[in-house]
């Protein structure tokens, strides 16, 4: 008797499941538990990172993100208005903006505006030190990211909208700023928020820029301790704390995307 197509698809399936079972039993006893213990999960080195790694290291790294996706939502609305203008100069200007800094690695960006900035112009250095530094050399990369999902939200909000706003008297930019942004921003909302996460964990490259022991961030404050400790507990509880702020800013973004999907 031939196995139906939907019968060879739960075969399949169930083969996978199986594989992937018993790789992830055959990691399990082959691991060696004891030494992972004492190299990735020591309390006493747990111990000595509380409180500061929530009050600095994490509150500096909440900062940094704060600040940078501020500068660069700013940026990108106005990078995703150039590329939408019909003034020539401006649409290409965008263009090249975006198509840079969506090409460069971010921390090259980070050691330009760090290093790159003083050597060119006579040492001039952003105010604000390192959070300053930073957060500049952050919002820069994420703008180019936000310009195009700003730009998309624009787009996406029906043309007839603005058409009614004009035949109402309404001049092109109050019709922008009252009737299509309100609506492209409730589109964007779930993108905007998945930056924000990318830029949470962006935040351990600005440990290039050297940091004092008031401003370093949860990857700097934990490569910081593991020196000292000679021990890998610090990484861990590093990784900890980014999932304890990541996963529901995650969460979140799920359950708007999905409520844009019911209101569409």
């Amino acid at each position: 008797m031939a196995i139906t197509p939907r019968r060879r698809r739960q075969l399949i399936r169930g083969l996978l499941y199986i594989v992937a079972a018993t790789i992830l039993v055959g990691a399990i006893a082959s691991a060696d538990w004891e030494r992972i213990q004492r190299s990735f999960f020591q309390p006493d080195v747990v111990r000595r990172m509380l409180p500061e790694v929530l009050s600095l290291a994490a509150r500096n790294t909440l900062i940094y993100t704060a600040g940078s996706f501020t500068i660069g939502l700013v940026l990108a609305l106005v990078l995703a208005l150039m590329k939408l203008s019909e003034i020539g100069p401006y649409r290409w200007f965008a263009i090249g903006y975006i198509e840079l800094f969506r090409g460069l690695p971010a921390l090259i960006t980070i050691l330009f505006f760090g290093f790159g900035l003083p050597i060119a112009f006579g040492g001039l250095r952003l105010p604000g030190g390192t959070l300053g530094t930073g957060s500049v050399a952050l919002g820069v990369v994420a703008a180019a990211y936000m310009a195009e999902t700003i730009r998309a939200g624009i787009q996406a909000v029906p043309r007839g909208q603005a058409e009614a706003a004009r035949s109402l008297g309404m001049s092109g930019p109050r019709a922008m700023g009252s009737i299509v942004l309100p609506q492209a921003f409730r589109i964007i909302i779930p993108p905007l928020t998945n930056e924000f996460v990318l830029l949470i964990k962006d935040t351990s490259l600005l440990f290039v820029l050297g940091t004092t022991p008031m401003t370093r961030e949860l990857t700097n404050f934990a490569r910081s301790f593991m020196t000292t400790t000679q021990n890998a507990t610090p990484l861990t509880v590093a990784a900890v704390v980014y999932l304890i702020i990541t996963l529901p800013l995650t969460y979140l973004v799920r359950r708007l995307e999905r409520r844009t999907a019911r209101a569409r």
